[in-house]
């Protein structure tokens, strides 16, 4: 894991902390932060970065409202503390 891939995980779960109980965000928010100019670059790897928190248990990826796999669902996903 790079130095990208460690901020972009640890902008998630900043994020999520700032968060009121239950709410989400969407990855985009993660990668806009690390990088207001290239963030739409950075969209797989804030993907991989929520998978990553999500098989640690500190975070689930949502599609829909309900619980998905970041690597196999496709289209637009949220991320939420675990319920």
């Amino acid at each position: 894991m790079d130095d990208v891939d460690a901020r972009l995980e640890r902008t998630i779960d900043a994020l999520l902390d700032r968060r009121r109980d239950g709410a989400s965000i969407c990855p985009s928010e993660a990668a806009r932060a690390v990088d207001p100019e290239g963030w739409r670059e950075l969209m797989p790897a804030a993907r991989d970065a929520a998978g990553r928190l999500a098989a640690a248990g500190t975070a689930e990826v949502t599609q829909g409202g309900e619980v998905v796999d970041v690597a196999t669902a496709r289209g637009p996903v949220r991320v939420r503390r675990p319920r």
